[in-house]
């Protein structure tokens, strides 16, 4: 299968291509319906942690799936939640060879390590989350003159951990 493929992986692999995050959307909807948010948590919980889709990724497919009929959406309390439909069962069943692919592929990316090693990257990856948040607070804050100076000390860091895995 040749499809452009999006979020990078292990050695260089992606773990989605591109058009297979709907399959993942509908297969937690029909579990149950679910708000934007849940799903953004429990695909968090089903990556062990290390990968949480952002807003800008869920509510795009969300309203994709809408116009395609395969969901349906009642605000409720400030919230919208999403629903699966017989056409969206349907259209699972249909692509059940590609919904399988892509959660066996989501699985092996992560789930395939000891929990002391998930807690250790959690822990990195909450460290550059908030590290890219500081970032981008302070230069709102002081404006952007400190930006070459930011990019040169991220390259370094960059080519010193890139020389760590090296090693």
């Amino acid at each position: 299968m040749n499809r452009t493929r999006f979020w990078g992986g292990p050695r260089g692999e992606r773990i989605f291509h591109k058009g297979d995050f709907k399959y993942l959307i509908l297969d937690l909807l029909k579990e149950k319906p679910r708000h934007g948010y849940e799903i953004i948590r429990e695909l968090e919980e089903r990556f062990g942690g290390f990968y949480a889709p952002s807003p800008g990724a869920v509510y795009p497919t969300l309203q994709w799936l809408e116009e395609m009929g395969y969901v349906t959406v009642v605000a409720q309390d400030g919230k919208k939640t999403y629903t699966i439909t017989e056409s969206g069962l349907g259209f699972l069943v249909e692509k059940e060879k590609e919904t399988e692919e892509v959660k066996k592929q989501m699985k092996s990316w992560w789930g395939n390590w000891s929990s002391e090693f998930r807690d250790e990257m959690r822990e990195v990856m909450r460290l550059l989350g908030d590290m890219g948040r500081m970032i981008g607070q302070k230069t709102r804050q002081t404006g952007q003159e400190k930006l070459p100076q930011v990019k040169t000390v991220l390259s370094n860091a960059f080519k010193e951990i890139e020389g760590i895995f090296k090693g």
